[in-house]
């Protein structure tokens, strides 16, 4: 199959790289001690979300100058209908900008809102919330966090506790949410909630839009074995919601948050930062090897194969992800194929953390940034590759969804 570019495509992608040569603010630098995203799409030494809340004057003003630019031409939300903001681009030219922006080594603004509540609202929310949110979104003003998963219904998603209580034109809510990323920089929240305790546990849930600084709500970091914060708890005390920003019908809000997740899983960000990992990782063995010898040729050997192997997966991982591209371009909806992208990516990130770390030895174990083997990057990313199949759906219920949708074996 051939995936290079049409003449219309490779003019686009000429033109992504010149935006992004001219635009991209000069004092917008990245924090490689700022290691606090897992988000797929996110580039190695910037957290936009953070950065816009930065104590550092060019860190903060460079993210929102960054923001700007993009906005100017409606790439901050590239996959949009123009009409509410968005650049109304083609799924291949979405897939080419991403690409590029990856492969320069630049944030993408405002991801949770941009890729996950925005598609939804679109779909799904009242006029009025559109007109209320979608532009916030797309100025960098406002950023949102995901709050679903709960103590006791992570992977079972429908098992979730926290309660919505309707008294008149607000909904009072109690509960817990858990691993919610970028809680502590987000200004909204969009959560699922149960209104119907009667109700089956897929039935009797609703969404809602929830102001973060509404009182009753407790936003509490947890810290990872990185020593970094890339997600809270959320705690809900009689927090009062109104009606009006509940996203879809009462207690439908199991359906909605299906098609939030579906954005989720479609993204395609992954394959190029997966790939300068590894050319990084092989332009430090050479530099290494030209001035220290070469490694010990057992373990040479073993490194060298790995790394191959790792860098066919890639090109594996890049060829799932423009099937995926393929198939939003005839009008189709991924559904078992977003499973099969977003197992077999999580794994990869393992694969080539561990392929890494094995690269560089002893020099694993030292997690200073300055002196170390690119800069310390591959010791956090060691243990930053961890969760990666566990979030956005472990790696068991990818992998249910793949038998049984995909392959149509039975659920018993």
């Amino acid at each position: 199959m051939d995936w290079s570019d049409s003449p219309e495509h490779r003019a686009f992608r000429d033109d992504v790289r010149a935006f992004i040569r001219e635009r991209f603010p000069k004092n917008y630098s990245p924090d490689i001690h700022g290691h606090q995203s897992l988000e797929p799409e996110d580039v190695f030494g910037y957290n936009w979300v953070a950065d816009r809340c930065s104590s550092d004057p060019d860190r903060r003003e460079g993210a929102m100058a960054w923001a700007g630019a993009l906005a100017e031409r409606g790439w901050v939300a590239p996959h949009w209908p123009k009409e509410y903001g968005g650049a109304g681009l083609s799924v291949a030219e979405e897939h080419i900008l991403s690409e590029e922006m990856a492969r320069a080594r630049v944030p993408q603004v405002n991801g949770i809102g941009v890729n996950l509540l925005g598609p939804t609202l679109i779909a799904h929310g009242s006029e009025e919330q559109r007109r209320q949110h979608l532009p916030k979104i797309l100025s960098g003003e406002v950023t949102w966090a995901q709050g679903f998963s709960e103590p006791g219904a992570g992977s079972d998603l429908a098992a979730l506790q926290t309660k919505a209580v309707r008294e008149g034109d607000v909904y009072v809510v109690n509960g817990q949410k858990i691993w919610t990323t970028h809680a502590q920089y987000a200004d909204w929240l969009f959560i699922l909630a149960r209104t119907d305790p009667d109700e089956p546990k897929h039935r009797g849930i609703s969404m809602f839009l929830l102001d973060a600084k509404t009182p009753g709500v407790t936003v509490t970091p947890i810290e990872d074995m990185r020593g970094d914060v890339p997600f809270n708890e959320l705690f809900f005390d009689d927090v009062r919601v109104p009606v009006a920003n509940r996203v879809g019908e009462e207690h439908r809000g199991w359906y909605v948050a299906m098609a939030t997740l579906d954005f989720e899983r479609s993204g395609i960000g992954a394959t190029v930062k997966y790939r300068r990992t590894l050319e990084d990782l092989v332009a430090w063995i050479r530099d290494r090897e030209a001035s220290r010898g070469r490694l010990r040729h057992h373990a040479r050997d073993v490194v060298r194969h790995e790394i191959a192997q790792r860098l066919i997966e890639v090109e594996v991982l890049n060829s799932l992800a423009l099937r995926t591209v393929s198939m939003q371009e005839a009008g189709q909806v991924p559904n078992v194929e977003a499973s099969v992208n977003q197992l077999f990516s999580a794994e990869l990130h393992q694969r080539i953390a561990a392929t890494g770390m094995k690269a560089i030895g002893m020099w694993g174990g030292n997690w200073e940034h300055d002196g170390t083997p690119l800069e310390g990057f591959l010791a956090h990313k060691y243990l930053e590759a961890v969760p990666y199949t566990i979030l956005s759906g472990t790696a068991e219920i990818q992998r249910n969804v793949i038998a049984t949708r995909g392959l149509g074996l039975p659920r018993e």
